[in-house]
Formats: C-alpha cells, sequence, structure tokens
C-alpha cells in the first residue's frame, strides 16, 4: 500500500468515525431533529458501525432512574430515529422502532422516522408497514406513521385490528362523512371493522344522528353516493350481529342496518339469521330480529312451521316486552290463517310457565278463543297437559276451557329444600415429595383457590421438613430458584407470595431475625376487615417460616382444617396435642391460637373433648377444654351511623354508616398472640369501610379464621359486601356460601349480609345469596322475620332494589322453597306498601309474593297497606298484583277486598272464569289481535 492510498484510508476511517460520533452526541443531547441529516451522512459500514454503539447505550439509557426521566425520554426518541435509519433490514428496523422502550406514544419522532427512511426502496418500506401493522402498541397509537409507510410504499392496506383502530381514531379532524369520503382506504377498511369483535370506541359513542361524527349517518349518506356498496355493509351488519357479544359492541352494526333499511329479497333470504337472532341475542338485536320476522309473517313470507319455530324461541326468552310482542304477532297470524292453530297453539301452550302472569293470562286467552279451531285430538290434549305450568290464580280458567280432570292435583303443598349440606373432610398432607411439590407450584401459580388447598400445602411443608428437609430443601431451591421471593433475599412478603416466603425461609434466603420480628408485629387496631384478616393469614405464614428457618420443625400443625368449612374436629385435635406431647415439643403460638378459633365447640362430642384435652395435663390441653366449655361469645355489636349520606341523590351509604363493635373477651385479648387480639374487642367503635387497598387472592381464606362463630365473621365481611353491592362490583356475595355453612348461631350480622347479597347487581352473587339462603333455611337456621327487618331497612335507604330482591325471591322459589320466601315477602312488604313514595318494583314483589301465597297457601294472614293498595283504581301491575295476593291471601272476594267499601272498587276485575268470555284474559286476547 502506498503512503497516499494509506493516508487516504487513514483519512476516510477518521472521517467516518467523526461522522458516527457526531450522530451519537446529537442522541445523548436528544436532539432528534438533526439525526436524519447525520444518518444521511453515513455509508454502509458506519451506520453498522453507529448502530452497536447506539445499541450500547439504549443500555445505559434503561438503567436511568426516574430522577433523568425528561433527559431519558428526549434521547429515546433521538435513538428510535437514528436506529431506524442506520438498520438495513426491514425486519431488524421494524422491531426497533416498535420497541416499548424507544416508543413516544404520538407524533414526536414521525418525522424523524420518516425522513430518515426517504432513500429507502418501496418493497424494504412495505415490509416495515406490514410488520408495524401488526404490533398493536404501533399501529393503534402510531397510526399516522404507518400509514405514511403504506402510502410511500404504495402496498396493499393492511387489515389488522390495530391498524382498523388507529385509522377509525384518525377520523376526528372535520365532518366524518367528509374524512371517509376523501380516504381512498375507507371501501376497503370498512367491511373489516363491522368484522371486529371489540368494536372501536369512536364507533359505540352515543351520539345522535344529527351530529357530525355519528359513524351510521355518515355510512348511510355514502352508501346513497354509491361510494360504498351497501350490500356489503348490510352483509357485515348480519354477519356482525349473528356473532353476538356485549351490548357496546353490537350497538353499531344494528344502528347501522336499521339505518340502511332492508329490502324484501334480504329479509327471505336470510330468515335463518333472523330467527337465530330473535332465539339468541341480546335484547335490542332480537327485538330488531323479531321486527323483520313480523314484517314478513304479516306478508306471507315466514311459513308457519318458521313461524312455529321462533315463537318457541322468543316465548322462552325473559324479557317481557319480546314475549309480549310474539303473543300478539301470533293473535294476528291466527285470526287470519285459523288453519295453522294446530301448529301454533302448542307454541303459545309454552308461555303458560312464564314468570309473568299477565303473560300466562293473555297466552291463555289466546289458546281459549282459538283452541276451536284445532281438530286433532292429541294437539288438544298436549295444549290442555301444558296448563299444569299455569300459575294457580289461572287454575280455574284453565279448568273451565280443558275440564277439571286435566288439572287435577289433591296432593298437598310440601316446602322443597335442598339437603343440608354434609361436610367434606379435607384430604391429608402429600404423602411424596413428588405430590407436595405439585401441590407447592399449582399454589404458587394462581395462589390460594381454596383454604383447603392451601392449609393442606402448608400442613405438608411442615410434616416433609420433619421426615427430611436436606431432600425437601434441595428440590425447594431447585423448583423455586427464580422465583420472585427468592431473587430478593431477606425479604418478607405476604398476601400473594406468602407461601413464597415460607419456602424462601426453608432455602434459606431470608433472615431469622426478620422472620421472628413479623411474626411478633403487634397487632394495633386494623383500619378495616380487610386488613384485620389478612394480618392474621400473614401472621401465621411467617410464624411457620420462622419455624423452618431455625430448623426445629413441630411434627405437623395443629390448625389445619379437618372439613371444608376450615373447622377442626375437636377430638382430632386432642389427638394432636397427645401428638405434640408424645414429640416433647410446645405449640406455635399462633398455630394455637387459630386452632382453637377453629375447633367446632358446636359439636356433639366437644364436651367428651374437653375431658380428653384436661386429662392431657398439659397448658395446651387445658387451654383448649377452657375453650371448649366456655359460653362466652365473639357475637358483634352491629350499629348505623347517622351519616354518610350522598349529597346529589340524598341516598344513605351503608358501608359508611355501618360500624362493627366486637364486645371485648379478655381470654382473647390477654392469651392470644397480637396478631389475633383484634378478635377480642376493640376500645372504640371505629367505622369499618375499607379505605385502601387489599389483594383480593386472600379472600378464600378469610372465612377459615372464624368457622365456628360465623356472626363474628359476617359483622367482619358486611363492610366488605356492602360496599362491593352498593358500588355494584362483581362476587360481592363470594362470603356468603362460607356464612351459610360454617357454625355457630345466625343472627343479625348472617341475616343483614344475607339480605344485601339478595340485593346484588349481578345475577351470579344474587344466585349465591339465594344457595345461602336456602341452605339456612334446610338447617333451621333462617328467620324469615328477621331477614324481612333487613331487607325493610334496606329497600328503604336505597342499598337494595325491589327489582332485584324480586328476581332472587323468584329464584329461590322455583326451587321449592315457596313457603319460606312467602313469609320472607309478606314479612317485608307492608314496609314497602307504607313508604311516603310509590317504590319502583312493589309490584314485582307482589307478584311473587302472590305465586308464593298460590302455590303454598297462607290463606288469612294479614298483610297491612294491601287492601288499600287493591283498592286504587286502574290496571298497573301494582294494583293488578295486590288484587292478586289479596284474593291469594282469601282477601279478595267478588272483586272487593274484604273490608273495603264497595263503591272505592268500581273500577276492580274479578280473575277470569273462562277464556271465551268477557274476562281480563279475553280482553288481553282481543288486544293482542
Amino acid at each position: 500500500m502506498t503512503g497516499t492510498t494509506a493516508e487516504a484510508t487513514m483519512n476516510a476511517t477518521t472521517t467516518e468515525t467523526t461522522a458516527v460520533d457526531e450522530l451519537l452526541r446529537a442522541v445523548r443531547a436528544g436532539t432528534h431533529g438533526r439525526v436524519p441529516e447525520l444518518v444521511a451522512d453515513l455509508d454502509g459500514a458506519a451506520r453498522k458501525t453507529a448502530l452497536a454503539r447506539l445499541t450500547e447505550l439504549r443500555k445505559e439509557v434503561r438503567g436511568w432512574g426516574w430522577d433523568r426521566w425528561d433527559e431519558q425520554r428526549k434521547v429515546r426518541h433521538a435513538l428510535r430515529v437514528a436506529g431506524a435509519g442506520c438498520h438495513t433490514g426491514p425486519a431488524a428496523a421494524a422491531t426497533w422502532i416498535a420497541a416499548r422502550d424507544l416508543s413516544d406514544w404520538g407524533d414526536t419522532t414521525l418525522d424523524g422516522l420518516l425522513r430518515v427512511l426517504a432513500d429507502r426502496e418501496p418493497s424494504w418500506l412495505a415490509n416495515v408497514a406490514q410488520r408495524l401493522a401488526e404490533r398493536p402498541s404501533v399501529a393503534e397509537d402510531e397510526y399516522r406513521l404507518v400509514h405514511a409507510l403504506v402510502v410511500r410504499s404504495g402496498c396493499p392496506v393492511p387489515t389488522t385490528e390495530a391498524y382498523l383502530r388507529g385509522w377509525t381514531r384518525s377520523l376526528t379532524n372535520r365532518r366524518l362523512v367528509d374524512l371517509l369520503r376523501d380516504d381512498p382506504q375507507t371501501p376497503v377498511l370498512l367491511p373489516h371493522v363491522l368484522a371486529l369483535t371489540d368494536m372501536p370506541d369512536r364507533l359505540t359513542w352515543t351520539v345522535g344522528p344529527e351530529q357530525p361524527t355519528h359513524w351510521p349517518t355518515a355510512l348511510k349518506t355514502l352508501a346513497d353516493e354509491g361510494m360504498l356498496d351497501r350490500a356489503v355493509l348490510v352483509d357485515g351488519c348480519v354477519s356482525r350481529l349473528l356473532r353476538g357479544g356485549r351490548p357496546r359492541d353490537l350497538r353499531f352494526p344494528l344502528t347501522l342496518l336499521r339505518l340502511l333499511g332492508t329490502t324484501d329479497e334480504e329479509r327471505r333470504s336470510r330468515i335463518p339469521d333472523w330467527l337465530g337472532m330473535a332465539a339468541d341475542a341480546p335484547s335490542p338485536v332480537a327485538g330488531y330480529a323479531q321486527e323483520v320476522l313480523a314484517e314478513l309473517a304479516l306478508d306471507g313470507g315466514l311459513a308457519v312451521p318458521e313461524l312455529a319455530e321462533m315463537s318457541g324461541a322468543v316465548l322462552f326468552r325473559s324479557e317481557k316486552k319480546l314475549v309480549r310482542a310474539q303473543l300478539t304477532l301470533l293473535g294476528k297470524v291466527l285470526r287470519r290463517e285459523r288453519g295453522a292453530a294446530a301448529e301454533l297453539l302448542p307454541v303459545v301452550a309454552d308461555a303458560f310457565g312464564h314468570e309473568d302472569t299477565t303473560v300466562q293470562e293473555r297466552a291463555l286467552a289466546l289458546v281459549a278463543r282459538h283452541l276451536k279451531d284445532v281438530q286433532d285430538e292429541r294437539v288438544r290434549q298436549e295444549v290442555a297437559g301444558a296448563a299444569e305450568l299455569l300459575s294457580p290464580v289461572h287454575r280455574a280458567a284453565a279448568a273451565e276451557l280443558f275440564g277439571s280432570a286435566a288439572l287435577a292435583d289433591d296432593a298437598p303443598y310440601v316446602e322443597v329444600l335442598p339437603p343440608v349440606p354434609e361436610r367434606r373432610p379435607v384430604a391429608p398432607a402429600a404423602e411424596s415429595l413428588a405430590e407436595l411439590m405439585e401441590d407447592l407450584v399449582a399454589l404458587v401459580r394462581r395462589p390460594y383457590d381454596s383454604l383447603e388447598e392451601f392449609e393442606r400445602a402448608l400442613d405438608g411443608v411442615v410434616r416433609h421438613a420433619r421426615r427430611d428437609r436436606e431432600a425437601l430443601t434441595a428440590l425447594v431451591r431447585e423448583t423455586f430458584a427464580d422465583t420472585y421471593g427468592f431473587v430478593h433475599g431477606d425479604h418478607v412478603s405476604s398476601g400473594s407470595q406468602g407461601l413464597l416466603t415460607v419456602l424462601a425461609a426453608l432455602a434459606g434466603k431470608v433472615g431469622v431475625s426478620r422472620l421472628d420480628a413479623a411474626r411478633r408485629r403487634p397487632g394495633g387496631t386494623p383500619s378495616c376487615a380487610h386488613e384485620a384478616l389478612t394480618r392474621s393469614i400473614d401472621a401465621r405464614v411467617w410464624e411457620v417460616a420462622w419455624l423452618l428457618a431455625t430448623a426445629a420443625p413441630v411434627p405437623f400443625l395443629l390448625a389445619t382444617p379437618t372439613d371444608h368449612t376450615g373447622s377442626v374436629d375437636p377430638s382430632v385435635l386432642v389427638e394432636r396435642l397427645r401428638a405434640y406431647q408424645a414429640a416433647g415439643v410446645d405449640p406455635l403460638p399462633l398455630d394455637m391460637a387459630q386452632a382453637l378459633l377453629r375447633v367446632r365447640k358446636a359439636d356433639p362430642r366437644a364436651a367428651a373433648a374437653a375431658s380428653e384435652a384436661e386429662a392431657l395435663g398439659t397448658g395446651a390441653g387445658g387451654r383448649l377444654a377452657r375453650w371448649l366449655t366456655a359460653d362466652e361469645s365473639l357475637a358483634p355489636g352491629l350499629r348505623f351511623l347517622e351519616r354518610g349520606r350522598d349529597r346529589s341523590s340524598g341516598r344513605w351509604w351503608l358501608a359508611d354508616r355501618l360500624v362493627v363493635a366486637v364486645r371485648e373477651r379478655r381470654a382473647i385479648r390477654d392469651e392470644f398472640p397480637p396478631a389475633f387480639q383484634w378478635l377480642g374487642g376493640s376500645p372504640t367503635e371505629i367505622p369499618r369501610r375499607c379505605g385502601g387497598y387489599h389483594w383480593s387472592g386472600l379472600r378464600p381464606l378469610w372465612p377459615g379464621i372464624l368457622p365456628d362463630d360465623r356472626e363474628t365473621l359476617a359483622a367482619w365481611l358486611l363492610p366488605t359486601l356492602a360496599g362491593g353491592a352498593e358500588w355494584e362490583e362483581r362476587d360481592a356475595a363470594w362470603g356468603l356460601t362460607a356464612l351459610a355453612e360454617a357454625d355457630g348461631p345466625v343472627g343479625p350480622a348472617v341475616h343483614l349480609a344475607l339480605a344485601v347479597g339478595l340485593g346484588c347487581r349481578h345475577v351470579e352473587d344474587r344466585l349465591t345469596a339465594v344457595d345461602a339462603l336456602l341452605v339456612l333455611a334446610s338447617r333451621g337456621e333462617l328467620d324469615p322475620s328477621l331477614l324481612a327487618a333487613r331487607l325493610a331497612g334496606l329497600v328503604a335507604d336505597g342499598t337494595v332494589k325491589p327489582n332485584r330482591l324480586a328476581d332472587a325471591a323468584r329464584t329461590a322459589a322455583a326451587t321449592g322453597a315457596y313457603g319460606t320466601v312467602r313469609e320472607v315477602l309478606l314479612g317485608l312488604l307492608p314496609s314497602v306498601l307504607a313508604a311516603p313514595k310509590p317504590v319502583r318494583g312493589a309490584g314485582e314483589l307482589l307478584a311473587v309474593a302472590a305465586e308464593c301465597v298460590e302455590r303454598s297457601g297462607g290463606c288469612g294472614q294479614e298483610v297491612a297497606g294491601l287492601a288499600e293498595v287493591a283498592a286504587r283504581r286502574g290496571a298497573t301491575q301494582l294494583v293488578t298484583q295486590a288484587r292478586r295476593l289479596a284474593a291469594a291471601l282469601g282477601r279478595w272476594t267478588g272483586g272487593t277486598p274484604s273490608g273495603a267499601a264497595p263503591e272505592e272498587l268500581s273500577a276492580a276485575t274479578s280473575t277470569p272464569a273462562s277464556g271465551a268470555t268477557s274476562t281480563p284474559a279475553a280482553e288481553a286476547a282481543t288486544e293482542a289481535e
């Protein structure tokens, strides 16, 4: 190499190094606007060198603290632009641009990225655009970047969900119809938008059709102009509605379809689609499908078998509006085509089992009017057989229509309650180390699904540590080496990581002094029920961890439950203490305290177990004997504060008013460890509204603290339940099952908790409350009068809405517990009827009460205020159902409630005697037709 050539190479290298250094200085300064011109000066080799240094800088920036946040943000923006320009492969460039630590969630780097990529080939840009379109975080939040790359490359428009969402979000600057008209992507993207499972927010906004941002109106305009294919839009709407989903996501296709309308051919060709929607779709969609099918039926475009199929599905639905509309349609068709009666009347008879007696009345009247048109005796018998589904209030009319023999039922009423739940024994701890490790891995992955699983695993660790500590420790270190609890040495965790602390202590990863301090931590006064219950659970876990860390394990844990409720059999606890005595070990303080709280004092063998415990001659045996024979109660006192009223609505919030005062019990305050002393009573009453966040995964363990004293447990769980119900949260009634199946007296706290649960917002929570009600009734522990009183207060202050309570009561009654529900509702109704203002939903409560009385008896019972309501003029649900209940109670005769002046009841109508006479049923049929 000549001197001139070497000098030139050295100069080039120096120039390259200088250019790279200048780029890095600009990046470190966060001046991303200068980066494109600096990258443009680099050749391929220089870009490769710069990329390596940019990668190192990126790693450095990741480690900067929050005190350098603003500097970090600017450097990351510059890094993003520089790295995109230095990458030569499209896949690597797309990965760099889409990296979460470099994204700016906006358009800050948009201009720089487009400038730094301006010299790339269209195919290269298309590759990057398609890859970015598949990245949700980029395609949606930085739609303009991806769209610009698509336009520059000329590639096909991406149709990924993220790109579609970004597109809809971008159309907000001026009139929507103009934006859509000017965008060449519109015809391509709209069919894909309609197919999305989760509709973009802008399409679901509830703005009026006159607003310029109303998507359905804009699309209708473009379809009328011919820019959009109307048939494609109709197909997309129908397909999306058929798939179902949340009402929010169906609102847009349904509104668009209504605006577009359907032709006769489209309606006829899609009959199976309309039938499917009418049967299974959410109410608004089903209503639209019903309208379309009704038009077809009245125009002769729907065959009778198809109408029968539609009616069978719609009459099975719970929405009264849809059911009534269907009966009206059937009445019109039957009036026009009398030959269809044989095929349609059996379907009409399906409505005999509807929960609304007015619907039953309409259906019965319809059958009565058209039964004469049925010549086939088998069909007549089929319809007559369905009359057994009718409420007793319509039995007289049905007997006159079909003959009394068809409804003969002389059997006395028998209350049907579920069997008393049996106690399920808790499986013994894992016998082998392999089985134990499987249990531990499952619990760490999905912590504490049940009390049984947690207690079984905790006891298993203690037992195997006693048998072969070295083998267990080796397996734990190998299996959980990378787990969070091990990474942070000397770390005491709680909540979802509590079991990991036990394993970390066994593996020597947590200091003994830290564990000892945690298990001895003062209890103090808990701020809420969550904190108190969780504190007790955590303290016991820390005690086990401390035990394993000191290498002096006990043979097993005393407090391990013997059945699924969390309780401990008293005779089993005596045997455990005997085993401790033989092994020469003393019980752990927290474990012993928890065992005492769990032992079944209500067990018939408790007295004998107390004698055996006393005979052991140990301190622990004496404590158990005294505990089993003590008649002191932890039953709390409940009272309500005169505060907690919402200023806007004037409503009293139960969770803000409820005060729980646990009675003082010296044995607990003096003898129990600090973590349990809160159960011995608080020096002062304090509201128990939760003011902070507590990990809800521990909730399945809370009932195991006090399975033998459910009144106390109910009092401590009530604020949680009340808050969840009032804020309409899901799974608010989770604790009612445990309360119903636990031991101990049932008093005001349990009944109040049950009352709150019956009025919860979500159906699954009300079902949980219904199950608890039936369990208490089957155990003979339900006090209907007390429950009615609790419900009356909650209805009055707005905590429980009558329509939700009616739904829960109807569900409970339908299981066969008509007598139980009757007693509760008859005790509640006087306060509802006497309210200063009409109670919305009271008619539904009266309807369920009437059904219960009609099926289970109760003739002669008094309901204060019922006669006055029944005497009102009109035919509202409240008045109609009041008359029905009064008649069922034997206090409505000849259309007049007993004791009421005849002149006050001139508008009253009696129960129909026949579908063919001028009765309310016949009038309903006339209205339907």
